[in-house]
């Protein structure tokens, strides 16, 4: 059985968006961030731990397992943020989980050497987690987790144990997923990841006036109420930024 929330909130770092979910995430809960191609999952989830260690002194881990660590640092340049500067004070820890997969040589730091065994990279997290003394964490992306998965019982399986040491580590969490279908009510990858999750935030593209605009929709968020409308956001050269008064487009 899972801990209930204390009531404590943590700030997502992304201008307007606590607004939606009573002043920011529960706290130790697990959060699905989703979406289709394009629509700025990495660099929520990476404001997320990057605000984290700028504006609150929280450590952060980033588990990143579809770009390397140093082109994530350089991708997060255009907004300003210096993952570097974090990282040597101990706030922020950047897992590389795709130089081995690619058969690259690493000089990070963190590196996932085993990423062909789940359990390895469960306990690899953990451990990185433990060493920062992590309050945030987050993994970029499950679909890169469960690729090598034959079934949607291994599937299940895994994502159930991710989410039970996710708890155990008394972090607050925000996943990756893919929303292959969102218009058609097919929000995940796998559906089975907004299940394992306490809150579900969709990021959506909207063809208007010929051009594509950004919504966000936050589908569930236990222990705390919210907002069950869609609001635009930008990804502006600050980061994410949500626009909770209403219409911007």
């Amino acid at each position: 059985m899972s801990k209930p929330f204390s009531g404590k909130r943590i700030k997502s770092g992304i201008p307007g968006f606590d607004d939606l979910i009573g002043g920011g995430f529960p706290d130790q809960s697990t959060v699905l961030i989703t979406g289709s191609t394009g629509t700025g999952k990495t660099t929520f989830v990476a404001q997320y731990i990057y605000k984290g260690a700028e504006e609150y002194g929280e450590p952060g881990v980033l588990v990143s397992l579809e770009e390397r660590a140093k082109d994530i640092r350089r991708e997060m340049e255009q907004f300003g943020w210096d993952l570097e500067k974090y990282e040597k004070q101990g706030l922020i820890a950047i897992v590389d989980g795709v130089s081995s997969i690619s058969g690259i040589p690493s000089e990070e730091k963190f590196v996932l050497e085993d990423t062909l065994n789940v359990d390895s990279f469960l306990r690899y997290v953990y451990r990185v987690v433990k060493s920062i003394n992590a309050k945030r964490l987050a993994i970029d992306s499950i679909p890169s987790i469960a690729f090598r998965l034959q079934n949607e019982g291994e599937i299940r399986k895994v994502l159930l144990k991710l989410n039970t040491i996710l708890l155990e580590m008394g972090v607050t969490s925000l996943l990756t997923t893919e929303a292959p279908d969102p218009k058609g009510g097919k929000i995940s990858k796998y559906g089975i990841e907004e299940y394992i999750s306490r809150g579900v935030v969709l990021l959506d593209l909207q063809e208007k006036n010929i051009e594509l605009k950004r919504y966000l929709l936050v589908r569930k968020m236990r222990g705390t109420k919210h907002s069950m409308r869609k609001y635009p956001f930008e990804i502006t050269s600050r980061g994410v930024v949500v626009y909770p008064s209403g219409e911007i487009y």
